[in-house]
């Protein structure tokens, strides 16, 4: 990759990324917490089902590299509305809406259909930042793998907690 020379205006949009980011996980993690207890966990629950403090680590992460994925691919796009843009928003929607779907509304099979069409848009946000840089579509590379793992324990609670 070439130097990376940040200006003014490349430090505002990468904050505005990482703040939009940020700004979903907030959203989702107010639906989340407030089930947590006693709903959640009373659920039973596969073996490997990780922590809510491993979740909210990789959460972090993902959250954070979805937004410097964004900047990556403005750096190359600016602000017009693009496909990219959009696509990005959209997954971004569509993760706080299954947040919205499984904690809010308690609704396992309704959740997995959600996490399903997340996990495409998800995809082709991947596809199209990877087309403009391979860095930006690397950068969607874990939060696809998670999708893939959150949406098989979705699954399997819904399976085990009829």
């Amino acid at each position: 990759m070439a130097a990376l020379v940040l200006r003014g205006k490349d430090l505002l949009a990468l904050a505005v990324f990482l703040g939009v980011s940020f700004a979903a996980a907030a959203v989702g993690s107010i639906v989340t917490v407030s089930s947590l207890e006693p709903w959640y966990a009373d659920l039973t629950k596969p073996d490997w089902t990780p922590s809510g403090a491993v979740i909210g680590a990789i959460w972090t992460v993902l959250y954070a590299l979805m937004g410097l994925a964004a900047w990556l691919v403005w750096r190359k796009v600016g602000w017009a509305l693009s496909l990219p843009l959009v696509l990005f928003g959209v997954q971004l929607g569509l993760n706080v809406l299954w947040s919205v779907l499984f904690f809010g509304f308690r609704s396992l099979p309704v959740a997995f259909g959600g996490i399903l069409v997340l996990g495409a848009a998800v995809l082709a946000t991947l596809v199209v930042f990877w087309r403009i840089t391979r860095w930006a579509g690397g950068l969607f590379v874990p939060y696809l793998a998670w999708v893939t793992i959150a949406g098989s324990l979705n699954y399997l609670l819904w399976q085990l907690n009829p």
